[in-house]
């Protein structure tokens, strides 16, 4: 909550604004997308890609084929028909129906951009969907993009392929917002909208300045009814507390509220920290209630360790059939 209000303290970006996307891509961008490209595509071949493939499944299985039985086939397997036709014993195959729609939902609004320390929130953002869009196009599934602030900012179509990814960062990095707010029940119905069978979303978002708690309950148990959704939840330190460093003007990234606070002022700190505990028990009930899986990372840590947690989470939920 307190990123929120640090638009004239915050850092600002080393790298140059990126430029709208109707115009020429510039060399910096280019060489943004390539680190990504390199540092996320590596650690799918190296960690991901199996991990993606064992949690997330298709949707069945589809025929395959009739072929001669064979010692240790499942008797089950068995077609009956087929056998008594042709006097030997013959089994259907099946495969597993592969390909998945993972969408990737990402929060665009004026407080992701900010970072205290390791890099800004949008970063972080663009970093996750690239690693989880390369996860889902190396096992062959389609990955779209909706990315949202207040209103919906852009969506790109779900496709397959490594230079739709490199779209999919490319545009995450470039885009201009044209809102600072956030709506996410926004993004969840446009969601429904645009998607009629079922897929794989990622909402990216560090789920500050989300109002409306119970509309937003409601768009997230939508959602759930219809696609497995998974909430990855982006956080600075500064969110929680601000260090103790007297009176400071501090201005709200989404409503451009300002205020002057003292940070030093015990009763100002026990109440921040309250609202934010207050704010952070919010997120939990609304997600427990819709029974969405969430992963948490934070700017001033790796990612990897917190991804790999969440893939062996799941995993062994589904083992144990839950």
């Amino acid at each position: 909550m307190i990123a929120r209000f640090l638009g004239r303290l915050r850092p600002r970006r080393q790298a140059p604004e990126p430029p709208e996307l109707q115009g020429p891509v510039s060399a910096e961008l280019l060489r943004q997308v390539r680190r990504i490209e390199i540092k996320t595509r590596h650690l799918v071949a190296e960690s991901f890609a199996g991990a993606y493939h064992a949690v997330f499944k298709g949707q069945g299985m589809s025929f395959e084929e009739v072929r001669p039985y064979l010692p240790g086939d499942e008797v089950r397997s068995i077609d009956w028909n087929v056998t008594a036709r042709t006097g030997e014993p013959h089994v259907k195959r099946f495969i597993e129906e592969r390909e998945l729609t993972v969408m990737l939902l990402v929060d665009l609004s004026g407080s992701l951009d900010f970072g205290s320390r390791g890099r800004f929130k949008q970063a972080l953002a663009a970093e996750l969907a690239a690693v989880l869009a390369f996860a889902a196009t190396s096992n062959q599934d389609r990955v779209g993009l909706l990315a949202f602030s207040d209103r919906i900012e852009c969506i790109i179509p779900p496709r397959r392929g490594r230079r739709h990814v490199l779209r999919i960062v490319r545009d995450l990095l470039a885009l201009r917002p044209a809102g600072k707010g956030t709506d996410l029940a926004l993004a969840l119905d446009t969601l429904r909208h645009l998607l009629h069978r079922r897929a794989v979303v990622f909402l990216i978002s560090d789920f500050q300045g989300a109002a409306r708690p119970a509309l937003i309950s409601r768009a997230l148990r939508a959602a759930t009814r219809r696609h497995d959704l998974i909430a990855v939840q982006l956080s600075d330190p500064l969110d929680q507390q601000l260090p103790p460093s007297g009176l400071l003007w501090l201005e709200d990234a989404e409503s451009g509220e300002r205020r002057l606070v003292d940070t030093g002022d015990a009763a100002w700190r026990t109440a921040q920290a309250a609202q934010a505990e207050a704010q952070a028990a919010a997120d939990t009930q609304a997600l427990r209630e819709a029974a969405i899986d969430r992963l948490t990372t934070r700017t001033d840590q790796d990612y990897a360790p917190a991804l790999t947690a969440f893939f062996h989470r799941r995993a062994l939920r589904l083992r144990r059939g839950r």
